[in-house]
């Protein structure tokens, strides 16, 4: 795959903020932990929270599609969960107790399957949702952001997904971003990225987390 980028601290958390905030992990896309994701971490720990961005390709990431599907089939799933709960342990230690997922696409979709053990305080999903056979009880509010255009594996699709939550009796908000497609959040892919969507969806995201976090 020589479309691979390495990157820095490979397999190691970056952290964002000031020590004692609530703690956010941030969990990246097939594309890995490009720059995009550290900004958007970044200008969220100025909202007051402690921020960690994991990094599950153990220091590589591409911009490139087929790259991306290759590195997101080399994951294992069960190993990508446990840097979940160490990202989450090490951010405590400098954090304060509650603590929220943020994830894309990948990342949304590993976020949603975490907090269902019960260790997030909130979860935010950009297009990312569970397929019945791996949707159990998400006992935390979730605020989904999705595409106006995407395209889902069978059973993954978002109405029966948000519907399930709401039977469940999980707390849950959506929003929907007229004009834009899969990835529409991520900075570093500029032929998938809206700029206005993107900036509301960061908005409505931190006034979430702070509302679930901070008050």
């Amino acid at each position: 795959m020589s479309e691979l980028v390495p990157i820095p601290s490979p397999g190691i958390p970056l952290l964002f903020g000031r020590p004692g905030d609530p703690v956010v992990v941030v969990v990246h896309d097939m594309y890995g932990r490009l720059p995009g994701v550290v900004s958007f971490a970044e200008a969220l720990a100025t909202r007051g929270l402690r921020v960690s961005v994991v990094d599950l390709y153990d220091g590589v990431c591409t911009v490139e599609h087929r790259a991306g599907i290759d590195l997101m089939g080399g994951l294992d799933i069960g190993t990508a969960l446990a840097e979940l709960d160490d990202a989450i342990a090490g951010a405590q230690e400098t954090g304060d107790e509650k603590v929220a997922l943020v994830g894309f696409s990948l990342g949304g979709w590993l976020s949603l399957l975490h907090a269902q053990a019960g260790a997030a305080d909130a979860v935010v999903a950009y297009y990312a949702s569970l397929a019945a056979e791996d949707h159990g009880v998400i006992p935390c509010p979730v605020l989904l952001h999705w595409a106006e255009t995407d395209e889902w594996e069978e059973g993954e699709e978002p109405e029966p997904f948000v519907s399930r939550l709401k039977d469940h009796g999980t707390p849950v908000t959506e929003h929907r971003y007229i004009g834009t497609r899969h990835s529409f959040a991520n900075a570093t892919l500029p032929a998938k990225v809206d700029a206005q969507a993107a900036a509301l969806a960061f908005a409505r995201s931190a006034v979430f987390l702070e509302k679930h976090l901070k008050e």
